[in-house]
Formats: structure tokens, C-alpha cells, sequence
């Protein structure tokens, strides 16, 4: 009843270098995942942090010149 899944067949991962995965390459390459993610990353955090000054540590009179 066992049958044999892909995952348990004997294929081997070669190991990668980091800077074969930190390298800058052009089109659908796992470095440019990488660094998509990374770049979303960033992003987010940037754009929480923003929310956070201006909604929390900005007090409501500084924020009224905003609107």
C-alpha cells in the first residue's frame, strides 16, 4: 500500500554558494525571488513604520497640517 511519493525518490540538492543566491540576475531566477522578497520586506516594514509616526507618536495638532 506504501507507494513511492516525488519527495522520497533519491534526488540530491546541491549546495549554493551566497553569492551565487545574493547575485543580481534578470528574469524568473530563484536570486531574483530572493530579492523580491526581500524588496517586499523592506517595503512593508517601511510603510508600517510610516503609519506608526504619523497615527501614534505624531501628536493630533502636528497631524491637522497634514490633512
Amino acid at each position: 500500500m506504501a507507494s513511492e511519493s516525488p519527495l522520497d525518490s533519491n534526488t540530491s540538492a546541491e549546495p549554493v554558494s551566497s553569492e551565487e543566491l545574493n547575485a543580481w540576475r534578470r528574469g524568473f531566477t530563484p536570486q531574483a525571488e530572493i530579492w523580491n522578497g526581500r524588496m517586499a520586506m523592506a517595503g512593508l516594514i517601511i510603510g508600517i513604520s510610516v503609519l506608526l509616526l504619523l497615527r501614534v507618536v505624531m501628536p493630533a495638532d502636528c497631524r491637522a497640517w497634514l490633512n
